[in-house]
């Protein structure tokens, strides 16, 4: 098996590197402003509307500085995001990216309040030939699909709780993980949560990677 190149950019935004394609997930308001400056990219995606998934200020310039980069996203977002050609993403549906495929997983949003409406969330299972298959599921812990080397795992959001993120752990039974989704957490209080994941989560290669990390798998 080859390497993946993963860096973070902070918060739920991705860049993952496989099969020479360079494809950044969910560039949100909570994002670093390094990853607005980010070029060759081949692929943006989006896995839900709600801004710390995608910043509507600034990822326009980022598409300017990509052109050629192809643009997916959930069916909400493709309709009402004011910027760009944006395909909809679906569950199940498959895109491929030069080397890498991007798998559509899931429908919804998790549910945050039974007053606030749902929205489409689809998650991306990225795998490209003889390299570890990666899995950000946006905002859901819904769906565990099958094979997942590597889980980008939501840590911390209005819509979770901690004995939720430890089933959705067991469920997908990666070989790796590392944090996504936890800006929403003081510097202090972090370790409550690593604690919990690596105490209960099963995944020996769990790694606490910082808002700017990068590792290779």
């Amino acid at each position: 098996m080859d390497a993946m190149q993963i860096t973070r950019f902070g918060h739920a935004a991705v860049l993952v590197e496989a099969a020479d394609t360079r494809v950044l997930i969910d560039p949100g308001m909570f994002s670093l402003s390094e990853v607005f400056e980010l070029e060759d990219l081949d692929a943006i995606v989006v896995t839900h509307q709600h801004p710390d998934h995608i910043d509507g200020q600034r990822a326009p310039a980022l598409l300017e500085r990509n052109p050629g980069a192809v643009l997916i996203s959930d069916p909400h977002s493709a309709t009402s995001l004011g910027f760009g050609d944006w395909q909809p993403n679906a569950d199940g549906l498959d895109t491929h990216i030069k080397g890498v495929t991007v798998c559509g997983v899931g429908a919804e949003h998790a549910v945050i309040l039974p007053m606030i409406p749902r929205v489409a969330n689809i998650g991306v299972l990225l795998a490209a030939e003889g390299e570890p298959t990666l899995f950000h599921p946006g905002d859901s812990y819904e769906h565990a699909p099958p094979g997942v080397d590597i889980l980008a795992l939501p840590v911390s959001a209005p819509w979770a709780k901690v004995s939720e993120t430890i089933d959705f752990i067991t469920r997908v039974a990666p070989k790796t993980l590392f944090p996504i989704h936890d800006c929403t957490i003081s510097e202090v209080g972090y370790g409550v949560y690593w604690q919990q994941i690596v105490g209960f989560g099963g995944v020996d290669d769990s790694r606490r990677l910082g808002q700017a990390d990068s590792i290779v798998v």
